[in-house]
């Protein structure tokens, strides 16, 4: 885990990524502090208050989480009396995940499924010990913006994209966004509620901010590169699971037949399936929330990295 100073009195709490769950967050030190997402569990939320606890004067009196996916929220707690701020979509969608369910997950290395055991063994770092979901309760619609000692933050909504309340954070005198998992950077994306079309303009927003430094959701800071590169990537696979749409293949067979090239290269590459499954329910017209058959992509994930 790694402090950057990213403007004055801006800053990243940046995870190597090492696969599931590995988010970035981000601290802006004016106006009583703002933490931008909090972690999966409790002790990496803990160290992260450590780093932060090197440049702060006291804790932050404000948490904005990005979306819903635990793994940006789900050290809340640890901010008592803090005002807990995100999309209404986001709020309502809090208790969609569970972190008993998590525990349980984490625990099964020893199933029989080598599917779930690999998810198990994926999960072995994170412990869900202890977790309270604390939503917030400070709810936006399309944008808040505050005053923090004179400098002014941006939280503007994007979704529905990665999932259906998606928040980014931007400072314009700083040129710094924080963009939660709208962006990921040189790993997969995975994509739970929302639209190809969404997403890209999504990335389109960032992209017309001019930011100098940009905070993803996982994976190294970056410039507009990032999400540049992450929009041809959306691009390119949509028309390739058209492809394999109009052919008749299964999901996973489409995504075996996608020659991913440089994103190859991308941690956790087998996480395309996620991709095509959002392809697939677009061009058969379902809801952009349409339930995901979890169990099944994860399957065909392990399968596909058996490849």
């Amino acid at each position: 885990m790694e402090l950057r100073e990213i403007g004055n009195d801006v800053y990243a709490c940046l995870q190597e990524d090492r696969g599931l769950g590995t988010s970035n967050s981000g601290l802006i030190n004016r106006g009583g502090g703002v933490v931008v997402d909090t972690f999966w569990d409790l002790p990496h939320t803990r160290q992260m208050i450590e780093q932060y606890g090197r440049v702060w004067k006291q804790p932050a009196q404000r948490v904005v989480n990005t979306h819903h996916n635990g793994d940006h929220c789900w050290g809340n707690q640890l901010f008592p009396g803090a005002e807990i701020i995100g999309h209404r979509r986001c709020a309502a969608a809090f208790t969609k995940e569970q972190p008993a369910a998590m525990q349980m997950l984490r625990n099964a290395a020893g199933s029989g499924n080598p599917a779930i055991a690999a998810l198990a063994q994926a999960l072995a770092a994170w412990d869900f010990s202890g977790i309270e979901l604390t939503p917030p309760t400070t709810l936006i619609d399309d944008r808040l913006d505050l005053d923090l000692d004179g400098t002014p933050v941006q939280l503007l909504y994007v979704g529905p994209a990665h999932t259906a309340g998606d928040v980014i954070v931007h400072l314009p005198r700083q040129r710094v966004v924080f963009t939660g998992d709208v962006l990921f950077r040189l790993c997969t994306p995975i994509g739970w509620e929302g639209t190809f079309e969404r997403w890209v303009q999504a990335l389109d927003a960032i992209i017309g901010l001019d930011p100098e430094v940009i905070v993803p959701g996982h994976g190294p800071l970056c410039g507009v590169e990032g999400p540049r590169e992450m929009k041809a990537y959306l691009v390119y696979v949509r028309a390739e699971s058209k492809r394999g749409f109009d052919a008749g293949l299964s999901t996973l067979e489409a995504a075996k037949r996608i020659d991913l090239g440089p994103y190859a290269k991308w941690t956790e590459p087998e996480r395309l399936i996620f991709q095509v499954e959002r392809a697939y329910r677009e061009f058969r017209g379902e809801p952009y929330d349409a339930p995901i058959d979890v169990p099944t992509v994860f399957g065909a994930m392990h399968e596909l990295r058996g490849r």
